[in-house]
């Protein structure tokens, strides 16, 4: 992508020299087809989201500012809407981590609230042993189940377990999320909780970024 000031910004790749190294003739002026447009740069912040209008009548949606998003976690098989806290690593800019820049496969921070609630209800047992709520009242009565519903609940209970990384970040309440959408075409910030050789990977990378900073 080329930006010329009078003329606009091409994804034209006349511009470039050829494998050879020779400089390639310029025997047309630019075309409607071959533009491009000013990046998103989405940051943190109240939602807006641009319509833009593209080829074909067809609209695209520029979100610009964006809070939160769905995020799937996979290994339970289970969505929320939850709240985005920040931008923590991005393998291509430093700079987007700095100023909070949401864009696809950046890794960021979300609010671990809403999957607590549901481990919760759906097990009918705290996620995290570090977190874990306080034994009940005396006063008050425990939730009487169907011999039926208590069977469904003990079986569920067996396959009840949680990636010892992950425990960590339930009991400080922010789970590492990696962005599968691309906010700046459709107007969302989706994407899904990390576990497993990915979270590990990217705990690696973070901490190593934090030993270069410190010297």
């Amino acid at each position: 992508m080329s930006l010329n000031r009078d003329r606009g910004i091409t994804r034209s790749s006349r511009h470039k020299r050829s494998a050879s190294g020779a400089q390639r003739a310029h025997y047309r002026k630019k075309r409607k087809f071959e533009l491009g447009r000013q990046p998103a740069n989405t940051k943190l912040g109240a939602k807006r989201i641009h319509s833009v209008r593209t080829r074909g009548g067809n609209v695209k949606y520029r979100a610009l500012r964006l809070e939160s998003g769905n995020f799937a976690w996979a290994s339970e098989h289970v969505t929320r809407k939850t709240r985005i806290i920040g931008v923590v690593y991005n393998a291509s800019n430093n700079e987007l981590v700095r100023t909070n820049t949401l864009v696809k496969s950046a890794i960021i921070q979300v609010d671990a609230t809403p999957f607590r609630q549901w481990y919760e209800t759906h097990y009918a047992q705290p996620v995290s042993k570090k977190g874990a709520k306080a034994a009940p009242a005396e006063g008050a009565e425990e939730k009487k189940l169907s011999n039926h519903a208590q069977r469904s609940l003990d079986v569920k209970k067996k396959d009840a377990k949680i990636d010892p990384l992950l425990d960590g970040q339930f009991a400080a309440g922010r789970l590492y999320a990696s962005i599968s959408s691309r906010p700046g075409q459709s107007g969302r910030a989706d994407g899904y909780i990390l576990e497993g050789k990915e979270l590990e990977f990217y705990l690696r990378k973070l901490r190593t970024g934090k030993q270069k900073h410190a010297q």
